[in-house]
């Protein structure tokens, strides 16, 4: 789930398959992006370990005006360089620093910003970092024995004051993908699905594998529309929305084991809101999507309408959602959830409303400090800092969403209605069987699992 598989030709090109996105606000007046790509690693990644696409074009794009457009866009692309080509060998030694001579297989990536200029009338791009370093993967004690100090060292601040990191990090989505493609299973009421069993823990299929992150720390006033630190949450300037995409040029010709790419840059994975493009897209529209803008949204809007999961719901749990199967109409709160934001006084003091356009965008009101205690269930627990404004990376997207999707907010749109009792309860299971640690301090994710500590092939 989130987007680690949610579409079949991505699904093949794990190199620019964009697993998570997030963005919240962090201290000093500071938005943190991030951007997660490379799916499912097995921490013993070896001989090959795994690495950015020196051929793919990675984003993260701001839109602050609610046209689904960008407005701001940071690209990152990756550069590899092997010191010794006659060993078949990562590493030769210890990597104790990221010039160390014994690491042979070096990445190092750029960092561009395009933003519009007004004077021009036009997006203009500038470089604003270089031959940043990308640090090893974390393969284990001999090879990378002070891995948290060799992660540290690669985060940079640029000249023009953004804080940018890109590297292996422990995954931190958590989801049950055993059980719940197993016909919608959720452990914990498995005695109450259409084809019981007795009810179980769930199982964080995610809990041990790795993912290759991109981050960058922002000042708020370089992504809002008038460049201002908004502190009235109601001000409609205070809202920004992001995503991340990865692209591939046109064309890729194959040579004797090599290949070059050629032309103009054609998108091949976004992702704004968590498992939107995996949950609510038709699966024969899901590569459409992700080549796709969020300005094109209004094309899949019946799906987020009068989505498919809030159908299966009651009929995998009979007569566990009487309320949720006699709601037929179209969804409002999804849409404001997914595609236009919260507008203002549906939840007293707070919006993060981007306009009428639909657009599948994570849309973060910068005005909201951040929370000195985080709810995991962000908004609907009481927790304004938290997805779906924005997205912190321990908030938990799954069980909020499949709430969502049950009808416990539907309230907000239409006070008439009745809430289901399982819609207040349902989850997967797997919060509570957290077994990964995050970061206090950006890049926030945790450290990645070594090849040597975990061993064992992982399949998610």
């Amino acid at each position: 789930m989130s987007s680690h598989r949610e579409a079949p030709s991505i699904s093949k090109d794990p190199v620019a398959d964009n697993t998570d996105t997030y963005a919240f606000r962090t201290p000093g007046n500071t938005v943190t992006m991030i951007t997660n790509y490379l799916p499912a690693q097995t921490p013993a990644g070896g001989p090959n370990f795994y690495e950015f696409g020196d051929d793919v074009l990675y984003e993260i794009k701001v839109d602050h005006n609610g046209d689904g457009k960008p407005n701001v866009i940071y690209q990152f692309r990756f550069k590899t360089t092997v010191a010794n080509p006659n060993t078949f060998l990562y590493n030769t030694g210890p990597i104790e620093s990221l010039t160390s001579a014994n690491w042979n297989r070096k990445q190092t990536y750029s960092v561009t910003k395009v933003m519009f200029d007004r004077k021009k009338g036009r997006m203009v791009s500038k470089q604003i970092g270089h031959d940043i370093p990308v640090p090893p993967c974390n393969i284990g004690p001999r090879s990378t024995p002070s891995y948290d100090a060799l992660a540290e060292a690669a985060v940079t601040t640029l000249a023009t004051g953004e804080v940018v990191f890109a590297g292996q990090r422990a995954d931190g989505f958590f989801v049950d993908l055993g059980s719940v493609f197993d016909l919608g299973t959720l452990r914990p009421f498995e005695e109450l699905h259409l084809i019981p069993s007795a009810a179980a823990a769930g199982v964080d299929t995610l809990a041990q594998v790795n993912v290759h992150t991109i981050a960058i720390q922002v000042p708020i006033s370089d992504l809002t529309r008038d460049r201002s630190v908004p502190t009235d949450v109601l001000d409609p300037k205070a809202v920004i929305g992001v995503w991340g995409s990865a692209s591939r040029q046109k064309g890729m010709v194959r040579d004797a084991g090599a290949t070059s790419t050629m032309g103009s840059w054609v998108q091949v994975s976004r992702l704004g809101n968590p498992l939107f493009n995996e949950v609510v897209v038709p699966m024969a529209q899901k590569d459409d999507w992700n080549a796709d803008g969020p300005d094109k949204d209004s094309d899949y809007a019946s799906f987020v309408r009068q989505p498919e999961l809030a159908k299966l719901l009651p009929a995998l749990y009979p007569g566990v959602f009487p309320n949720l199967a006699a709601l037929t109409v179209d969804r409002a709160d999804l849409v404001a959830i997914l595609l236009t934001g919260i507008p203002e006084g549906l939840i007293p003091g707070f919006q993060n409303y981007t306009g009428a356009t639909l657009a599948d965008e994570l849309r973060l009101n910068v005005a909201v400090p951040p929370s000195p205690t985080p709810n995991r269930l962000g908004l609907a627990g009481g927790d304004p800092a938290g997805f779906p404004n924005g997205r912190r990376v321990t908030d938990d997207v799954v069980t909020v969403e499949l709430r969502a999707v049950a009808g416990l907010l539907y309230p907000l749109v239409d006070p008439s209605y009745v809430v289901d009792g399982a819609a207040t309860v349902i989850e997967d299971g797997t919060y509570t069987t957290l077994d990964r640690t995050y970061l206090d301090t950006f890049p926030y994710l945790g450290v990645p699992y070594s090849g040597y500590d975990v061993p064992a092939a992982v399949s998610a």
